[in-house]
């Protein structure tokens, strides 16, 4: 189970640190991944971590606001978001990335969290 917690109401500028806790099955051996969900619209990618940490990947909206990173010992992913847009007002997921029939996909899902962002 994957569970998102750390959304809230904040005003553009503002930061927020999203968590990503996984419990029952461990993620320290998987690529992790954060998506999001705007009202009508459909999900799109945020961020991708690899499995050590060592490789990031951003989507061009966020890449220089946000940052990916995780603690294995924790079995935690995190997005750090700062200089926050009403643009980024959308229900975060996170999800690990698994080689599933021979190739990457996302096979597990968290609940989402809601961000915010005021004008």
């Amino acid at each position: 189970q994957l569970v998102e917690s750390g959304g809230g109401l904040v005003q553009a500028g503002g930061s927020l640190r999203l968590s990503c806790a996984a419990s029952g099955r461990t993620v320290s051996n998987y690529g992790m991944g954060w998506f999001r969900q705007a009202p009508g619209k459909e999900r799109e990618f945020v961020a991708r971590i690899t499995w050590s940490g060592g490789s990031t990947y951003y989507a061009d909206s966020v890449k220089g606001r946000f940052t990916i990173s995780r603690d294995n010992a924790k079995n935690t992913v995190y997005l750090q978001m700062n200089s926050l847009k009403p643009e980024d007002t959308a229900v975060y997921y996170c999800a690990r990335r698994a080689l599933v029939s021979g190739n990457y996909d996302y096979d597990y899902w968290g609940q989402g969290t809601q961000v915010t962002v005021s004008s």
